[in-house]
């Protein structure tokens, strides 16, 4: 059994840094050495406040609380040892990894952890050349390039992103990527100042204009692509309003139980819709080739970074926006994060 330290979400808006155990590594687990793990501000954040009893899974009356609970699922570390079956990273290795297995969580899955003991399969190797911190949120990243490439779009033609935070910036640069002509539209000025590709990324703060008539004067066509990565079905709606005939809506938020849309208006433009959720092996890999190149980028939106064990001054943040906060980092190089005993 290993001994480490993790951020628990003890019952609803409590949060703690504290010992947890993992199991021992069999034959197909990398241990990996947790350098910096990104914040999934929706995700987690959902399940700090009781919102979802499992991945996209809302929280309905009569299910057990999700408690006690590590959520996360993205980190950069350095390889501690592997098992016998792993034979694409080594030990010192600086890789990505995913979500690991610990012992006496409401889930076996954790992703804020000091020490992950990780399948193999949930783990990547890190470029050279990069900044390794530029792919801590490597599974964020590949919902937003899921998000962009989902569907089809010719150069040119306009593309709407609702929702400035980190979903919604990466699937900006995924549909730049792709020559599409992109506004994003977001509720906060902080958040837009950081739009890569400017000169292709056109934003809209909705807070001070009315964004579909905004789009309609400005642009006076409708567009090929409209994405929801906020999680609002009125959103959808207004989405469905400026699309042209045989448009495409991409949903990419969380709806919780408030998520009911009518399927006659997308009828009548005869409009699809892709509903995209979690990740892929073979998104990942591309997502972290969008990085190694360039093409996606990633550290210009980190705002803030904390050690492992002031998570909970992290999250008081980020649930108050008591100041501008986008990306979160959590340091784990501090003294006690890595202590471990196998008994």
């Amino acid at each position: 059994m290993i001994v480490t330290k993790a951020v628990v979400f003890t019952g609803p808006n409590q949060v703690e840094y504290r010992d947890v155990s993992c199991p021992d590594p069999g034959p197909d687990d990398v241990v990996v050495r947790t350098t910096h793990s990104w914040i999934s501000n929706g995700t987690e954040g959902s399940y700090l406040r009781g919102e979802r009893s499992d991945g996209d899974t809302p929280f309905a009356e009569g299910d057990p609380l999700p408690f006690p609970v590590i959520a996360g699922y993205q980190k950069i570390g350095i390889v501690d040892s592997i098992g016998a079956n792993v034979d694409h990273v080594k030990p010192g290795q600086q890789v990505f990894c995913t979500i690991g297995r610990v012992d006496g969580m409401h889930h076996w899955y954790a992703g804020q952890v000091a020490v992950s003991v990780t399948p193999k399969k949930d783990v990547w190797p890190i470029p050279s050349g990069v900044d390794p911190l530029a792919f801590a949120g490597l599974v964020l990243i590949q919902v937003g390039y899921n998000s962009g490439m989902r569907s089809p779009v010719e150069p040119g033609e306009l593309a709407v992103v609702v929702g400035d935070g980190l979903v919604g910036h990466w699937t900006a640069q995924t549909l730049a990527n792709r020559g599409a002509r992109v506004v994003l539209v977001g509720r906060h000025n902080d958040r837009l100042a950081k739009v890569a590709r400017k000169s292709e990324i056109m934003t809209i703060n909705s807070r001070d204009n009315d964004w579909v008539g905004t789009i309609r004067d400005q642009y006076g066509e409708t567009i090929a692509v409209g994405v929801d990565t906020v999680g609002s079905v009125e959103i959808l709606n207004d989405l469905m309003s400026i699309s042209k005939r045989f448009g495409h809506l991409v949903s990419a938020g969380f709806y919780g139980s408030e998520d009911a849309l009518h399927l006659q208006p997308p009828r009548y433009r005869e409009l699809s819709i892709d509903l995209v959720s979690g990740w892929t092996y073979e998104r990942m890999g591309a997502a972290l080739e969008e990085v190694a190149s360039g093409r996606i980028t990633s550290l210009e939106l980190i705002t803030h970074r904390f050690p492992a064990n002031m998570a909970a001054d992290a999250w008081a943040l980020i649930e108050s926006k008591s100041e501008p906060v986008l990306g979160v980092i959590l340091d784990w190089s501090h003294g006690d994060a890595h202590a471990r005993v196998t008994n």
